[in-house]
């Protein structure tokens, strides 16, 4: 920190201040307390190697914490122009130790974001965090070395679609793309009353960790298509889920030693890597 600054204000004066009311429609949800944001941070692997990106900072609640918890250079994405201001503050605070960008996370590739290796590490907001990490995928899909890990906050019930095992209501598209890719695991949960304002839900702060190499062989787009297409019809068999795909799908099922009979939430990942492998055999793939 420079030690020639004054302190930093608490972060509601910041907030009044700036008049930085937190808006529905930026799904922003300001996490004040210290100790949480300073758990958050130290749950992340070393933060003084490389670059940490953080989405959403709002008044830099989090932005401080990753600071102070020692990480050697911050990329803040903000597309709430209102928090600008306060932001620039931290940055002074923190001479060439904060960079602050005005846009939307969604049009940012990571990979173009920094120096490696890359991390994010953000309190994501609600309305747009599975596009934002759906986005994240498919950077590491193309590039395993895009980000080295995440450690992210969503809503608990996004969190539990995170972590899901076959054969639970929660399996489903954006688990099987998820655990292809990364190690996940739920670090903790933080109650509603944490935020200002609160939310309806608690949340949870989940640690993805890249894999070196993808659970198992398979194209992307058409992992991505597979299980569109056997999620879109969740309660049917794959026998009949599947025929949109398949001439045959009986004959393309057992092929893979799989049942005709089962649904979708009871095949594993890698179930699912064997069928868009097969698919991509039998049909010229996706341009």
């Amino acid at each position: 920190m420079n030690q020639t600054a004054p302190p930093l204000p608490p972060l509601r004066e910041v907030i009044r201040r700036f008049s930085l009311g937190a808006r529905k429609s930026l799904g922003q949800h300001f996490l004040l307390d210290l100790n949480l944001t300073g758990r958050i941070a130290r749950s992340a692997p070393d933060l003084a190697d490389g670059t940490v990106i953080e989405v959403g900072p709002g008044p830099g609640g989090l932005t401080r914490a990753l600071l102070a918890e020692g990480a050697r250079r911050v990329i803040a994405i903000e597309k709430d122009q209102r928090c600008l201001e306060a932001l620039a503050e931290l940055a002074a605070h923190y001479p060439d130790r904060l960079e602050i960008l005005a846009g939307d996370a969604l049009t940012l590739a990571p990979a173009q974001l920094g120096e490696p290796p890359r991390q994010i590490v953000s309190n994501l907001p609600y309305n747009i965090s599975t596009a934002l990490l759906t986005g994240w995928l498919t950077s590491l899909a193309a590039d395993p070395d895009a980000l080295a890990a995440m450690t992210l906050m969503f809503q608990k019930e996004v969190a539990a679609r995170l972590v899901a095992q076959p054969r639970s209501a929660d399996y489903g598209r954006l688990t099987i793309l998820t655990q292809w890719l990364c190690e996940v695991r739920i670090l903790f949960d933080i109650p509603p009353r944490a935020f200002t304002p609160p939310p309806k839900v608690t949340s949870s702060v989940v640690s993805l960790r890249p894999r070196s190499a993808a659970l198992a062989p398979a194209r992307l787009k058409t992992l991505e298509r597979v299980t569109a297409t056997a999620f879109g019809m969740r309660r049917k068999m794959l026998r009949q889920s599947l025929k949109p795909l398949f001439a045959d799908s009986v004959a393309a099922i057992t092929s893979l030693d799989l049942e005709p009979t089962a649904r979708a939430e009871e095949l594993s990942v890698q179930d699912f890597c064997r069928l868009a492998q097969l698919l991509d055999a039998h049909a010229p793939p996706e341009r």
